[in-house]
C-alpha cells in the first residue's frame, strides 16, 4: 500500500479560508469568554467560545447544542487562530486531540489517514452552512 502524504498546499488554503469565515463568525472584541451562537433550522443551535488569547494566537471551541441527540454525537472542535498568517487549524474533534499530519493504516485507532486534512474540511463545510443559514442570536461577553 502506497503510504500517504499530506498535500501541504490544499491543507493551508483550507486553514486560509477558514480563519477568514471564523473572523466574520466571532464575536467581536474576542475577548477570553466571548461567546455567539447561530441557529440553523429548528433546535440545532452552534455556539463558538473564545477560550484562549494571546499575541499571536487565539484558541475557540465550536460546540453544537442539539437537544434532540446524545452528547456523543454532537460535534465538538477546538480550533488555533494563528492571528499573524491568517490561518485556522482544527486541534482536536470529538474524543482525538493533537491530530497527527498522517496516520498508518490500519492503526490501533482507527483513524483515517488524512484524518487532520478531513477534519478541517468538516470545519470549512460547517462555515459555509453557519454562514449562509445561520443566525445570530445573541452575543455574550
Amino acid at each position: 500500500m502506497k503510504r500517504y502524504v499530506p498535500d501541504l498546499m490544499s491543507l493551508q488554503r483550507t486553514c486560509e479560508v477558514n480563519y477568514m469565515a471564523l473572523m466574520k463568525l466571532l464575536p467581536p472584541g474576542g475577548s477570553v469568554g466571548a461567546e455567539r451562537r447561530y441557529q440553523v433550522g429548528n433546535g440545532l443551535q452552534f455556539q463558538l467560545t473564545v477560550s484562549e488569547e494571546s499575541r499571536f494566537t487565539s484558541q475557540v471551541i465550536l460546540a453544537q447544542h442539539n437537544p434532540e441527540l446524545p452528547s456523543y454525537l454532537q460535534a465538538r472542535i477546538e480550533i488555533r487562530l494563528y492571528h499573524d498568517v491568517r490561518m485556522a487549524e482544527v486541534c482536536a474533534a470529538q474524543q482525538i486531540s493533537m491530530l497527527q499530519p498522517r496516520y498508518d493504516y490500519p492503526n490501533q485507532k482507527m483513524h483515517h489517514r488524512d484524518e487532520k486534512e478531513q477534519v478541517n474540511l468538516f470545519l470549512a463545510d460547517w462555515l459555509r452552512f453557519c454562514l449562509k443559514h445561520g443566525t445570530s442570536l445573541i452575543n455574550i461577553l
